[in-house]
């Protein structure tokens, strides 16, 4: 298999996490996709045909996913921030699941199984220009997933005092756009950011972890495994930590 990014540069980096491809060649794999904190726009080729555009919501529980021989995915990583201000709907209807999407979308069909540089150049300009003519953007929200996203501010009070926006009112938010706690979506970001670690064999908690007990019972809550078996990471089962060139 065969993986990349590119990310975006300037504002649109509040919206965007990266545009990726992915390829399988002529054989079948099975991934375990794990929550990251992120959702996911997917155009699937299969034999360089166009067959499949789908949206996808926030996992907050492993999803198991086979992807068939000679398949291409060109895919946008969004920010949750993307749903209010780019798409300007919620996702929470799709909490776990994805919906599909219209091959026109974004004009999606228009590019070859070979074109995902062109792809993720034109949808990011396309996206840019979006951007410029939003009307105002709440600041809190900007700052709030900042400060989420960088794991700057590890807790929903603290995020709360730092942005004059009431826990309750973050919550409600969340809820109604997302479908989860503002709680649980810092769970789930501070489970993706040991990922790398747990990768590179460092299966020892950091200071967000009150101690290894704990670190053990929330990786396993958000993955279904053990640290030590995310290590292992047999048949590269967990695509987030598998070592792709």
């Amino acid at each position: 298999m065969k993986y990349r990014e590119i990310e975006p540069n300037g504002f649109l980096n509040n919206f965007v996490k990266c545009f990726w491809f992915y390829e399988t060649t002529n054989t079948e794999v099975q991934h375990t996709i794990l929550p990251d904190g992120y959702f996911d726009l997917i155009a699937e080729f299969e034999n360089e045909i166009l067959t499949n555009v789908k949206l996808t919501g926030i996992w907050t529980k492993p999803k198991d996913i086979k992807i068939p021989k000679n398949t291409k995915f060109f895919a946008i990583r969004f920010k949750l921030l993307a749903i209010e201000y780019i798409f300007q709907k919620e996702i929470k209807s799709i909490l776990d699941s994805t919906v599909s999407l219209p091959f026109l979308f974004w004009s999606i069909e228009k590019y070859k199984s070979d074109e995902f540089e062109k792809f993720a150049s034109e949808v990011s300009n396309n996206l840019e220009t979006s951007i410029k003519h939003l009307k105002q953007m709440d600041g809190r929200k900007l700052k709030l997933f900042d400060f989420v996203y960088e794991q700057n501010i590890k807790t929903v009070a603290e995020i709360s005092k730092k942005i004059f926006w009431s826990s309750r009112q973050i919550n409600r938010y969340f809820q109604t756009r997302f479908g989860i706690t503002l709680k649980e979506f810092l769970n789930i970001v501070r489970c993706n950011a040991t990922y790398e670690e747990i990768s590179n064999g460092n299966l020892n908690p950091n200071s967000d972890y009150f101690d290894q007990p704990h670190f053990i019972k929330e990786i396993k809550r958000y993955t279904g495994v053990t640290p030590k078996e995310l290590n292992q990471n047999k048949d590269d089962r967990f695509l987030q930590l598998s070592k792709m060139d």
